[in-house]
């Protein structure tokens, strides 16, 4: 029986790759508020987001292993959040045609005797894409709660060219350093 693990995240993409590694865990939603884009460096503010969210649910589950975790896109030194409206989702699908981006996702393990914080960068490029095909993307996918308002794993081959990097990273977690990293702070994967 090794460590207890608790995810830090309501996001059921991440719980879907969690689960799909093999580790039985609790979900626990942090209640933080998430650092603005321009308070660190992009791929600094994915580590810190992560780290943020795992410490806030570790204060309240010492004996555990807690996994946060915080995915953005950026392009060309802006930051891509989640849209605040269809208009705006619209907006950072065109900017991101036919061009190439990072899908940066920052984990925070955080135990019992030690934490453990990374990031993983992915590169997406996009196809060269119109209205009528960002039209009908937004049509078939609930994009307001995504990064750069897109999920690869749901209609991504309609705007994906190609990636370059690990394609759970822009799914929202690294798995394979994810797994190395639980295995070696004692979180054991469940028996098949």
């Amino acid at each position: 029986m090794g460590r207890p693990l608790i995810l830090a995240s309501g996001s059921q993409r991440r719980k879907d790759l969690l689960e799909s590694a093999g580790f039985a865990f609790e979900v626990v939603p942090p209640e933080v508020e998430e650092l603005e884009p321009g308070t660190f460096p992009f791929r600094k503010l994915c580590a810190a987001n992560a780290a943020l969210k795992a410490r806030a649910v570790r204060a309240r589950h010492p004996e555990a292993v807690v996994l946060g975790a915080d995915t953005m896109v950026g392009l060309g030194g802006r930051v891509l959040g989640k849209p605040a409206s269809m208009a705006e989702a619209m907006e950072m699908l065109a900017s991101l045609a036919g061009r190439a981006h990072e899908v940066c996702t920052g984990v925070c393990l955080a135990g019992p005797e030690e934490e453990c914080v990374f990031f993983e960068v992915t590169w997406v490029r996009f196809r060269k894409i119109g209205r009528e095909v960002i039209n009908e993307y937004l049509e078939r996918v609930e994009v307001l709660d995504k990064a750069g308002a897109y999920a690869i794993q749901e209609h991504g081959d309609m705007l994906v060219d190609k990636i370059e990097g690990e394609y759970d990273n822009v799914v929202g977690l690294p798995v394979t350093r994810v797994c190395a990293e639980l295995e070696r702070l004692g979180v054991r994967r469940e028996e098949a």
